[in-house]
């Protein structure tokens, strides 16, 4: 969960969780009060039941049966206690014999117990003690029995049907307004802390941008900062703004210095290379005229004459790698013109067969031309690369497969397969940086700058495309994606 959400969740559960203990508690204390009352005017009637005389006008029953009278007589004189409410019922014993067991209801008529509903109160202890007695077709009651002055025991009960209904009232009226206060403190929560917490999505929306910027290299445009309205710091979000804000200026001076110091190494390595070129010819034509002059010269010193030459050709090509890195870094523009790759792969292929005959090349290209757009001489370069490196680093005998595949948005799909050994996992994350080298794990037959995969990287990445490797024990595949023609600007670096 988001912090807004956990904050609204806090809030509306502390809300309920305080309506609910103060529903509760008034729910108790009305409860407490509303049957108080009741067992206040229960004692009342119960006194004014045991405090009537014995025979009073109308009651003359000198032989009373032993259950509750079932007669046609519905006068209440005589029977029911002056001043007892509606509802109450009585129950009265004369000498141990029931004279009496009913109560009047709401229109005056007096109403005699059933067998069931006087058991039910009869059964009640005799110890002037208010009990809760549930009376069959009635319901519940709160009930007393105790004796009068003359030893005759006397029961009055009062329905807690209006203190019931009552507390249900209440307390649905409480679930009522624990449900609005809820829902208020929920729009209300959510409202307030969106309003509060505004300026971190501010902050984040900063922090996206600064992490969507390709940092990784060239100049690098000036950071975006959180607005100043936002970094006060007297605030919670206002010290995070404030903060990130340092941290971006830190970053821009770092990544600053770091261009500065790109450029600089940029411009020695191709300076470098360049200055290179002249002397390294001069020691390669001297050793080659040395070699071809008529003049006898020693074996030994012939043999040494043969590997400076074959060193120098051999440190021309390190040097003409990084010279071609050093304009690729440093954004020197390709060419942008329509270049065919099927011929291209025939010729690179071909060439490849010359130089590694033991090898078993294939190529797999549609009838169809199939054209880009970009340098034919670099988009050569990543051929050769891709075909060199399968060949120097795989044994003789191995297949070798060129294949072109079209793609439906018009891109192109170049792949270089090979069935030699895998590569290990822990060097594919590191084969395409510079001076990388598989040498522990594959095959080694010629000399490698380990330059080859960068460069070709590097090409293909100025042409708006990617390069990547899949390898198992099974088969090794480079592929390069190239967009389609004009979808993609070729890039021009920094």
């Amino acid at each position: 969960m988001t912090l807004r959400h956990r904050l609204v969740t806090l809030i509306v559960t502390v809300v309920l969780l305080v309506s609910t203990t103060i529903a509760i508690v008034l729910a108790l204390a009305l409860r407490a009060n509303l049957y108080g009352q009741l067992d206040g005017e229960l004692r009342l009637a119960s006194n004014r039941a045991v405090s009537r005389p014995l025979l009073e006008s109308g009651f003359n029953r000198t032989e009373p049966d032993s259950k509750p009278d079932q007669g046609d007589d519905d006068s209440a004189a005589g029977r029911i206690p002056l001043g007892q409410a509606a509802g109450t019922i009585t129950i009265t014993y004369f000498t141990s014999v029931l004279v009496d067991a009913g109560y009047i209801d709401e229109s005056g008529t007096y109403q005699t117990l059933t067998l069931e509903q006087f058991e039910a109160l009869d059964a009640l202890p005799n110890d002037g003690r208010i009990a809760a007695v549930k009376v069959p077709d009635l319901g519940t009651f709160h009930a007393i029995s105790q004796d009068n002055r003359s030893g005759n025991r006397t029961i009055t009960a009062m329905s807690t049907a209006s203190a019931s209904d009552s507390l249900r009232v209440f307390v649905g009226v409480e679930a009522v307004l624990i449900v609005v206060a809820v829902g208020a403190a929920g729009w209300a929560g959510t409202f307030f802390i969106r309003r509060a917490l505004r300026p971190l999505d501010a902050v984040a929306a900063t922090a996206t941008q600064v992490s969507e910027l390709p940092l990784a290299q060239g100049e690098v445009a000036e950071l975006v900062r959180v607005p100043q309205d936002l970094t006060d710091e007297s605030t919670e979000v206002g010290k995070v703004g404030a903060a990130l804000n340092r941290m971006l200026g830190h970053v821009q001076g770092a990544l600053a210095a770091r261009h500065e110091s790109e450029t600089q190494v940029r411009q020695f390595v191709a300076d470098a290379s360049h200055e290179l070129r002249t002397p390294l010819a001069s020691i390669r034509g001297y050793a080659e005229l040395v070699r071809r002059s008529g003049e006898t010269v020693p074996e030994g010193a012939g043999q040494a004459l043969g590997r400076i030459e074959s060193e120098s050709i051999r440190m021309s090509g390190l040097v003409e790698d990084l010279l071609l890195l050093a304009h690729l870094d440093a954004g020197r523009e390709l060419a942008h013109d329509t270049v065919d790759l099927s011929m291209l792969s025939i010729m690179t292929l071909s060439d490849a067969h010359a130089a590694g005959p033991n090898h078993v090349w294939n190529l797999d290209i549609p009838e169809e031309p199939c054209e880009v757009i970009g340098d034919e001489a670099r988009l050569q370069q990543v051929l050769v690369n891709l075909l060199a490196n399968s060949r120097v680093h795989t044994p003789e005998g191995t297949e070798v497969t060129l294949a072109l595949t079209p793609q439906d948005d018009g891109g192109m799909v170049i792949s270089v397969s090979n069935n030699g050994p895998e590569i290990p996992a822990e060097l594919r994350s590191s084969l395409f940086q510079r001076f990388s080298r598989g040498d522990t794990s594959r095959n080694r037959t010629g000399g490698s700058t380990g330059l080859g995969l960068a460069i070709a990287q590097a090409i293909v990445t100025a042409h708006g495309g990617r390069i990547t490797v899949e390898s198992s024990p099974e088969q090794t595949t480079f592929s390069v994606v190239l967009p389609p023609a004009g979808s993609v600007p070729i890039a021009k670096g920094p």
